[in-house]
């Protein structure tokens, strides 16, 4: 098999593994069962494709031999008499089922809307749920997963079985929640994917500062989102956040790799086509009345940021009333650093130091590497150079991303020149 060829299997493999296993899950209810029909598909595609080429319609040259197979394993399988009818009426499920495309049709799109939510699920443990997600949904291997998060393997592959038994034994349904427990589930979800896209967007270890490939995943799980919920407001609303901060990407990072602050950035460089996509969808986010959405909100002031054609046109102002309404529906310690620094560009470092000095004995941010930071910036633009160097150094210490850190030890090396 020619590398090109085995590239474009796994390309495909990625983009339908998930339609393919909630495809069996609808019949087979077992997610390791399904999963391991999945995989028998995949390996007969890499014994017949070589020969055969690429089929026109692989999604569903691969949905189909994951039935054909499902079909003989609940023949094969043995039980107690009083399973059979219960088989035979599984088999004639399946046949029954129109022969419908891995990649398209309703009932695929219903489907995918249950594994999302059935990976997602609130009696995993969040970590579980990230891991379990990128194996089924996002179609990543247990190696990528591992190193993505800079884990050992074993421990990875560890969650995903703890995580499959788990849903075994909770006996989750494979269904999408309605009502109210949609609202209530759909959190978790979006949860999910929001620790997917930052993990990939600001390392949180490492020697890289971003991780683009995780960003990728989270931006193709929420398009999925956006498709298979679109009367869900903040669904639109994380796609936008996500859009219009992945459009900075490639200002973000410098020659050698290294951080390249917001205000620092070349906006020549700012992808303007997520930028578009993203007020496109915190307009939709909008027109469903979720204007005030956590998501909907964080998306509003990133939209801040993408409008202003340079860094001195951006409305400080008006994000630091987004960070008002953000505490107000999302209130955190990390929301309130924030608006301190929106505070401080639009009404002086003096005021933005006033409210960060109020977090400074905040129990959470204890061991936050931004506080400092922040900090240290503040007290740097106020002359105050031994305190701020300090507050480098300390950040320098608390971050475990390497190019963080040598970001910080030069901002402390610059307070020294002073």
């Amino acid at each position: 098999m020619t590398a090109d060829l085995r590239g474009a299997i796994d390309a495909i493999w990625r983009i339908e593994s998930a339609n393919v296993i909630a495809g069996l899950m609808r019949t087979v209810r077992d997610l390791g069962l399904a999963e391991d029909l999945a995989q028998d598909a995949l390996v007969a595609a890499l014994e017949e494709w070589p020969r055969s080429g690429l089929p026109e319609k692989p999604g569903a040259w691969l949905m189909a031999a994951a039935r054909n197979r499902a079909i003989d394993f609940l023949r094969r399988r043995k039980l107690q008499k009083r399973k059979h009818e219960e088989i035979g009426r599984a088999i004639e499920a399946f046949r029954a089922e129109p022969e419908t495309e891995a990649d398209g049709g309703d009932s695929v799109g219903d489907d995918l809307l249950r594994l999302v939510f059935m990976a997602c699920h609130p009696a995993l443990a969040p970590e579980a749920r990230v891991a379990l997600t990128l194996r089924l949904v996002g179609g990543l291997t247990t190696d990528e997963i591992a190193r993505a998060f800079l884990a050992p393997e074993p421990t990875i592959a560890q969650r995903i079985v703890r995580a499959k038994k788990t849903l075994t034994e909770e006996r989750v349904p494979f269904e999408a929640p309605r009502g109210p427990e949609l609202k209530a589930r759909l959190a978790s979800v979006l949860e999910v994917v929001y620790l997917v896209f930052n993990e990939g967007y600001a390392a949180t270890a490492g020697d890289d500062w971003l991780r683009p490939s995780l960003c990728d995943e989270a931006l193709r799980l929420g398009r999925i989102l956006e498709e298979l919920a679109p009367a869900e407001p903040e669904v639109h609303g994380l796609a936008a956040l996500m859009e219009i901060q992945a459009s900075r990407a490639a200002a973000r990072v410098g020659p050698s790799g290294e951080p390249v602050l917001l205000l620092d950035q070349d906006r020549g460089r700012w992808d303007h086509l997520l930028i578009r996509r993203g007020l496109e969808a915190l307009r939709r986010a909008e027109d469903l009345g979720g204007a005030d959405g956590p998501y909907a909100l964080q998306a509003a002031i990133a939209a801040c940021h993408a409008r202003a054609r340079v860094g001195s046109e951006t409305d400080w102002g008006r994000i630091a009333s987004l960070y008002e309404r953000l505490a107000r529906v999302s209130p955190s310690p990390v929301v309130e650093l924030n608006r301190a620094v929106a505070v401080s560009m639009a009404s002086g470092p003096a005021a933005g130091l006033d409210l960060v000095d109020a977090l400074v004995s905040e129990p959470t941010l204890k061991s936050y590497h931004l506080l400092p930071a922040v900090r240290g910036d503040l007290l740097f633009k106020l002359s105050r150079f031994d305190e701020a160097r300090s507050e480098f150094e300390r950040a320098a210490r608390l971050t475990r991303n390497a190019k963080e850190q040598a970001l910080m030890r030069k901002r402390a090396k610059e307070c020294t020149k002073e």
